[in-house]
């Protein structure tokens, strides 16, 4: 696979704090318009490293490449129009939906039309009759599904998940996970996908990353990933704990 071929590239990234690494020379790809999975044990440094990709926080060493820009030359607002980011506790501002839709445009001092916010609302499949209520009363899952689209706002090429339907309840996890792969397959979008869950990873990952210690321990397909020549990465991938 050439470079041209990935929407996002790290290159031996490093990231420490108080002389204690977080992330260790961790190299990968997430190929273009296709659904990574990162996967591993809890405190791999999975969140970290997505924070590094969105540019919240900066490598101690080493490239992370958007297409064949490195993010560290691109504006904070460009990079995060190119790659949103979706947090599991979908933050809401106080204020409407359509308050939170319109922050995106707002920080960039841009107005959201009406229509604009009818037209994401209706991508995540929410109706455009909950614009004007109060964030706060929310479900979980329409929580995620504003978060979600919030960030679609920027038209973002590549979509940030960290553990976005951990909380979720069964019929809240699926629509979710059909919004996304909907989304990655109508518009071609890129997403990274923190999850925890195993059989979602494996549903819905196209490509992996496998995490621990803050290296990325290996990376590919499904087959790669279960065929591994590391035994830790074989028993993880079969939910065995290594």
């Amino acid at each position: 696979m050439s470079q041209a071929d990935n929407a996002l590239r790290l290159a031996g990234v490093t990231f420490e704090t108080e002389d204690k690494p977080i992330i260790r020379q961790a190299s990968g790809c997430a190929p273009s318009g296709k659904i990574t999975a990162l996967i591993g044990p809890s405190g791999a440094g999975k969140t970290t490293l997505l924070k590094l990709c969105n540019g919240l926080i900066s490598p101690t060493a080493g490239q992370i490449y958007i297409g064949n820009a490195a993010i560290q030359d691109l504006p904070p607002v460009t990079l995060r129009r190119q790659a949103g980011i979706v947090l599991q506790n979908s933050p809401m501002i106080a204020g409407t939906v359509l308050d939170n839709l319109a922050l995106p445009m707002t920080l960039q001092g841009k107005k959201l039309s009406d229509q604009e916010a009818a037209e994401v609302m209706d991508r995540v499949g929410l109706p455009d009759e909950l614009l004007g209520q109060d964030a706060r009363n929310l479900s979980g899952g329409q929580r995620q599904k504003v978060s979600i689209a919030r960030t679609l706002i920027n038209e973002s090429k590549i979509l940030l998940l960290d553990e976005i339907t951990a909380s979720l309840d069964p019929e809240s996890l699926r629509e979710i996970e059909a919004l996304i792969v909907r989304l990655n397959r109508e518009q071609a979008v890129t997403v990274v996908w923190i999850t925890h869950n195993l059989d979602q990873a494996f549903r819905v990952g196209e490509h992996f990353w496998v995490m621990a210690d803050g290296v990325i321990r290996a990376e590919g397909s499904a087959a790669d990933i279960r065929s591994s020549d590391d035994a830790a990465v074989r028993q993880f991938a079969e939910g065995v704990k290594a």
